[in-house]
């Protein structure tokens, strides 16, 4: 154990941890972008977005031009900002509520996040003037003030957070079932549920604008806030003792964490475990102290949802997996073994 607090604590060690895991992310998404019906190289992916970009323009078809520029690297970028959110945001959520079960989807902002797409999707409301992701991001902007407003009533300390995100996830789980199965026709249904299990299939340049925002602002903000997450892991009072004002950190990320996964869910649907498994990941590489931890919970995000996009959308063509269904199935294993190793360790 000694040896590998020394070596996270060791700067060379870490610079090269960072370089291997930005060299990583780099190819993992040029690999991505080639896999597809349409075979490519990465020197023609390289070429295609060097011409996009003002160098000289790629020898290629206008079809496979298309195809990398306005279908798999919208796509891919997509994947790795929204991975990016999630393992930061899961990363927040565990310091911050003390708890290393807790997700970005501990809020209810997923659950609120589904209800306001089936009421756009099926019940058609809003008349045309907001589509299923301003409905999505709206419902999960309500949930997120219902689980405030429910806290703050009980006492605002973290387990009433937990608790009041619970009743939340339950209530709109609920209304989204209710809804759906009164509402909806096996067509609507289908295209519902292949949403809430998380897609990155309608990825576009402005998705990915709006996600590098927003992830951006809340690294930065949350970054800000590392010192006083280090405290928070010694409990409140002792964090209080230290200068940190408990109650304004808290609600300040808060309400970045619910923000970025707002947006994330409204874009890609409820894509889980990245955020419940990641982070516990970068801890074990780069140890709790939040300046490192939060970047690299992110970096390694998104080299996961790069490749579990790669697989969904190749694993079983022409059909294509829901992301949440991949990460399913390779998180609940990690899962599992982080128990183990928690109940193994003295």
């Amino acid at each position: 154990m000694t040896t590998r607090v020394r070596l996270r604590d060791n700067p060379t060690t870490v610079t090269l941890l960072w370089m291997i895991g930005v060299v990583t992310l780099a190819g993992s998404a040029a690999v991505a972008i080639t896999l597809g019906p349409a075979g490519l190289s990465v020197g023609e992916v390289a070429s295609i977005v060097v011409g996009h970009l003002g160098g000289t323009a790629a020898d290629v078809t206008p079809i496979r031009d298309g195809i990398v520029w306005d279908l798999r690297l919208p796509r891919t970028l997509l994947a790795a900002l929204c991975g990016a959110g999630l393992g930061l945001c899961g990363a927040i959520m565990q310091s911050l509520l003390r708890n290393p079960l807790a997700d970005p989807f501990v809020l209810g902002i997923s659950s609120g996040a589904s209800t306001g797409a089936v009421l756009i999707v099926i019940l058609g409301v809003g008349s045309g003037v907001i589509g299923l992701s301003s409905g999505a991001f709206i419902g999960a902007v309500i949930s997120f003030a219902l689980v405030l407003l429910l806290a703050h009533a009980a006492g605002g300390t973290p387990d009433r957070v937990i608790l009041a995100g619970v009743a939340a996830t339950q209530l709109f789980s609920a209304l989204t079932s209710f809804i759906v199965i009164t509402s909806a026709d096996p067509e609507q249904t289908r295209g519902v549920m292949f949403w809430l299990l998380g897609s990155l299939g309608g990825a576009d340049w402005l998705d990915v604008a709006l996600c590098a925002a927003v992830v951006a602002v809340g690294l930065a903000v949350c970054l800000t806030h590392s010192r006083a997450l280090d405290a928070f892991a010694f409990g409140e009072d002792a964090a209080s003792s230290l200068g940190v004002n408990v109650w304004r950190v808290r609600v300040t990320l808060l309400l970045a964490t619910a923000l970025m996964t707002a947006v994330i869910v409204s874009v890609a649907g409820a894509i889980g475990f990245v955020g419940l498994v990641l982070p516990h990941a970068a801890r074990a590489l780069v140890g709790s102290n939040h300046r490192r931890l939060l970047p690299a919970s992110a970096l390694i995000g998104s080299i996961f949802l790069v490749w579990v996009d790669a697989v969904a959308r190749t694993a079983i063509a022409p059909q294509e997996l829901p992301a949440g269904v991949v990460t399913a199935l390779v998180g609940v294993p990690a899962f599992a073994v982080i128990l183990w190793r928690r109940k193994a360790r003295p």
